[in-house]
């Protein structure tokens, strides 16, 4: 099914990516930077989402419970880099007081 074959091309693509962006942003230049590569994480985040979704109600995989999982997993990480940006900048506001 060729279809699924762009998923999991794409899941293995955006689901891979925030870790190595990730690493980026521990190294960011500025908070200005690292904020911008805490959004870019979250993007990819949001479509790992969306191809979860995709294979989830196309039935495409046996094991629901695993990718019910995943998508927990996931909704997680993108709570946690949501927050990562508020506290980023609070924080930039905080010093410019």
């Amino acid at each position: 099914m060729p279809s699924s074959f762009n998923l999991a091309g794409q899941l293995i693509k955006s689901g891979t990516l925030p870790a190595l962006n990730y690493g980026e942003a521990q190294s960011a230049e500025s908070r200005k930077d690292f904020i911008h590569k805490i959004k870019v994480i979250l993007k990819e985040l949001r479509e790992t989402m969306i191809c979860l979704k995709l294979i989830k109600n196309r039935h495409l995989v046996s094991k629901i419970a695993v990718l019910d999982e995943a998508l927990i997993e996931n909704n997680e990480l993108i709570s946690i880099f949501v927050k990562s940006i508020q506290t980023a900048r609070n924080n930039d506001l905080n010093q410019k007081k």
